[in-house]
């Protein structure tokens, strides 16, 4: 951990964190999650509440701190130690949490934000659907106004925490002829009447976090149930972009973090040819950079963290956030890798937790966006951001024939 970028306060956080993930959480609900024995740990999240650790950058009056991103990015690498499920049902409250603190009415934020933080309301994110995945803005999903009410048609797929959600945040096609991202709308469904959960998927990792599909037939969502404004959810959803994507890069760190402990103890342990295997180079040189992705991934995810505090200008953010999540999770992905491969055969079984994280770390180049949609969204940003720049030394006349003209065809 880089001691000197939080301070005392968030490091006293941080050892909260580190209690809670020691004490409230049992070996075997780790187990049993993996196991699908549990469906949704409950109990976990309640737990978190209990020492009042959820949703800590929203206002004190809803039930949060009013900390910043750098503390719960400090909070969120500790429960990433839990792996995938856990430290995402530890983030849920934080990311639909984060969609009613900015564009919630007040009834709202007391309906559902401040019981969330409770542990009295349990909720999830219903984004993709069967047709598409990175493609949001296809969204089949339908709202049709009816009165005083909207009635919803369509389902939503890979739903971390649906099994055991009091609520979902929703984004529906309120204007078919509209273009796609002008015709679309968030809505706070409660479970109840015309909503399905079906809890169906053999998960090659990530477990027991309640993962399933809803379907709605026919629900109808009271009109104050409408988040923001009608067809005005794409600011919702570009805002979306900084806790999901900052809380899966935050938890990764943990994962890595996990796996790289677990085989750097184990080769100061194993013996080959009459040594400890960490003074193998082969072994050595693994760990070693293990922890430069480790370090270079944290410090990018801390830095976009402060950032993102400092209020930096929207586009920039969604490039940093774009850069944390992506590097931050492929990083965790080679750190279990190289963990797994110092380990040797051992680290293929369930003697040890490697093979779980690796199952685990799997999913979070997937979700919440592909590295592939990050590399789109950052290159773009960049680009964008280039054509602004003014200012500085224009590097491109330091050739010796920089001036040839001539030279430089472009079509």
């Amino acid at each position: 951990m880089f001691d000197f970028l939080l301070t005392p306060a968030q490091k006293e956080l941080r050892e909260e964190v580190r209690r809670f993930v020691k004490e409230d959480v049992p070996r075997q609900l780790i187990l049993d999650m993996d196991a699908e024995k549990v469906q949704y740990p409950r109990e976990y999240v309640q737990a978190a509440a209990a020492r009042n650790l959820l949703g800590l950058r929203f206002a004190r009056e809803y039930g949060g701190r009013g900390l910043d991103w750098v503390a719960e990015v400090a909070a969120l690498e500790e429960a990433g130690v839990l792996g995938t499920s856990l430290a995402c049902l530890y983030s849920l409250p934080s990311i639909v949490g984060e969609a009613i603190h900015v564009f919630g009415t007040e009834e709202q934020k007391q309906k559902f934000l401040k019981p969330t933080l409770a542990g009295k309301l349990f909720c999830a994110e219903g984004l993709t659907e069967p047709r598409g995945g990175s493609d949001f803005f296809g969204a089949t999903t339908v709202a049709r106004r009816e009165g005083d009410h909207y009635v919803l048609k369509g389902q939503k797929r890979f739903v971390v925490g649906a099994e055991g959600a009091d609520y979902f945040l929703i984004y529906a096609r309120t204007d078919e002829n509209a273009p796609p991202h002008k015709g679309i709308s968030a809505f706070l469904v409660e479970r109840g009447p015309g909503v399905k959960v079906e809890y169906l998927y053999g998960l090659m990792g990530t477990r027991g976090g309640g993962a399933g599909r809803v379907v709605f037939d026919g629900c109808r969502v009271p009109a104050d149930g409408l988040l923001g404004e009608e067809n005005g959810a794409a600011a919702i959803f570009y805002r979306m972009m900084i806790p999901e994507r900052l809380t899966s890069a935050a938890g990764a760190l943990g994962m890595a973090r996990a796996a790289l402990e677990v085989a750097a103890r184990y080769s100061g342990r194993r013996k080959a040819f009459g040594r400890v295997i960490k003074d193998f180079q082969a072994v050595g040189f693994k760990v070693a950079d293990s922890i430069t992705l480790l370090d270079a991934a944290r410090g990018l995810v801390y830095a976009t963290a402060r950032a993102v505090d400092g209020g930096v200008p929207a586009a920039q953010a969604r490039r940093l956030v774009s850069e944390a999540k992506k590097f931050a999770t492929e990083a965790a992905w080679q750190i279990v890798n190289h963990a797994m491969q110092v380990m040797g055969g051992i680290g293929y079984t369930n003697v040890y937790p490697v093979e779980r994280l690796l199952r685990d770390t799997r999913l979070i180049m997937i979700w919440t966006g592909t590295s592939e949609v990050m590399n789109l969204i950052i290159q773009h940003e960049y680009y964008r951001e280039l054509a602004g720049r003014t200012g500085g030394r224009d590097v491109e006349y330091d050739a010796g024939e920089a001036m040839r003209e001539e030279e430089k065809v472009f079509e």
